[in-house]
């Protein structure tokens, strides 16, 4: 199995530092811009986002803004072509839904590298990609971060 160029691959975006810093490592990984998709789950009920700012749109809205914002952080001639996707569900059962639809053959997905209670309660969504992808997953492990 080659690992250059891949035909289509995904990479889950949460605008975390680390999801964000996934997107060149998997451009590595692709001969275009036009080979690799963007997807941003947004959850039902939205626990995780900022309910003041999101509460007056309506969920169509909602992705129209966040595949904007995709947009707009990946522009240029790097990243030209790339496609941008926001969707509704569990960010673990959805993207690995997404990533067959589109025929990826790649997910690249960062690890937050959530230990103990916070991975007990919020769970592992590259856990569950893994366990439901068709395809290959590639998790990217974050830095440690130094002590203080």
């Amino acid at each position: 199995m080659s690992w250059l160029p891949r035909e289509m691959v995904v990479v889950p975006i949460d605008f975390s530092e680390d999801s964000l810093a996934a997107v060149p490592i998997a451009r590595e990984l692709v001969a275009g811009g036009s080979h690799l998709c963007l997807i941003h789950v947004l959850q039902d009920g939205r626990p995780f986002e900022d309910a003041l700012v999101w509460e007056t749109f309506n969920d169509g809205e909602r992705i129209d803004r966040v595949e904007q914002e995709l947009r707009l952080r990946f522009a240029g001639e790097r990243y030209e072509g790339l496609h941008t996707l926001a969707v509704l569900g569990d960010p673990g059962k959805k993207i690995p839904e997404v990533a067959e639809k589109l025929g990826a053959d790649l997910i690249v997905i960062p690890s937050h590298g959530r230990t103990g209670l916070q991975r007990i309660l919020l769970g592992s969504v590259s856990e569950q990609v893994i366990r439901n992808a068709r395809c290959p997953v590639l998790v990217l492990r974050s830095s440690p971060q130094a002590p203080k």
